[in-house]
């Protein structure tokens, strides 16, 4: 069934907007946006089922993923703020939304994630896991690093996130590298920018490389087997993008036979990890769950933006943070 988009002659004044807001606490966040926009009707989903039922009355959705069961059920649907900075969850109909707008959070995570990967970069830099198995078994085994200075920072991914880890790379010294779809505009901290078509030699020369791509079919299995053999045996991975970027069993090969050093992991194929993977108990491998872009805040911020968006979209004004489906991001 195709999606149904209202023209410009059937948009909806202020009076008739219906939101859903699909979150556990909907109904906690909503008691304050109310009050900032009393003539707008907002229905709080809670869980699936909630969701399901308020569906067919939406004008506008706010989640942090797009549910696509509800799609053809949501016929009066306008326009969907994605409260995460990713949209893959609307790959499987990214070819049926039509007229559909979409915005997302992108932005918001840029320093915390920032901060996460070089807090990683500077474990991986002093095997942190190693010293954490010799004080468990209570062992003083001094050793010496060279400086984070003179290692190349690789980012594949310079949109605000990966420019926000190049910028804080650059900042405590390292040469810094990376990839981008358009090479004509100088990345601020970017010694050198690659296009797609030179990944490999930005393989080559990274002693840490960070994934910091959407989730896009262009980016499904990015990095595989071939990619690890042309990076440095001393090297190690980040990957705060997301799981299906990497090929994870053949990530799970270079790791045990030595390809590369390690890897810094917050993202998994599927989630949350299975117990079963190896992933767990290989010693080279630093791991959490998904939360790299955590803020303690992180409602209150998206709120915000999607305030921000809510009275564009009102007044018809252009809005913030709009993703261009064709590219996916």
């Amino acid at each position: 069934m195709d999606h149904v988009v209202m023209t410009s002659a059937a948009f909806p004044a202020e009076g008739t907007v219906t939101v859903l807001f699909s979150d556990p606490d909907a109904e906690k966040h909503l008691a304050t946006i109310r009050k900032r926009f009393p003539n707008v009707r907002f229905l709080g989903a809670e869980n699936a089922a909630s969701l399901n039922s308020y569906a067919a009355e939406a004008d506008v959705l706010f989640a942090p993923n797009f549910p696509v069961e509800i799609f053809d059920k949501a016929r009066r649907l306008r326009w969907f703020q994605c409260s995460s900075a990713g949209v893959d969850s609307l790959l499987p109909i990214r070819d049926r939304i039509g007229d559909l707008i979409v915005t997302n959070a992108r932005g918001m995570h840029a320093e915390i994630i920032a901060d996460f990967v070089m807090a990683g970069v500077t474990m991986l830099h002093w095997d942190f896991p190693r010293f954490m198995r010799e004080q468990s078994r209570k062992e003083w085994c001094p050793r010496g690093v060279a400086p984070l200075a003179e290692r190349t920072l690789g980012v594949i991914g310079l949109g605000s996130i990966g420019t926000a880890i190049a910028r804080r790379g650059k900042g405590i010294g390292m040469r810094v590298i990376g990839s981008k779809r358009d090479v004509t505009e100088v990345v601020r901290g970017v010694d050198k920018l690659f296009p797609p078509n030179g990944l490999a030699e930005l393989l080559e020369a990274s002693d840490f490389l960070v994934l910091a791509v959407p989730h896009v079919p262009e980016t499904a299995g990015l990095i595989g087997r071939e990619q690890l053999r042309l990076m440095r045996r001393s090297s190690f991975l980040v990957n705060i993008a997301r799981g299906a970027v990497v090929v994870e069993r053949e990530l799970i090969d270079a790791l045990r036979a030595g390809t590369i050093a390690g890897a810094l992991l917050d993202v998994f194929e599927r989630e949350p990890l299975a117990p079963a993977s190896p992933l767990w108990a290989l010693p080279n491998v630093m791991m959490t769950p998904h939360v790299a872009g955590n803020l303690t805040d992180y409602t209150v911020r998206s709120l915000e933006i999607f305030s921000d968006n809510l009275e564009r979209f009102l007044e018809k004004k252009p809005m913030r943070n709009l993703v261009d489906l064709k590219r996916g991001y």
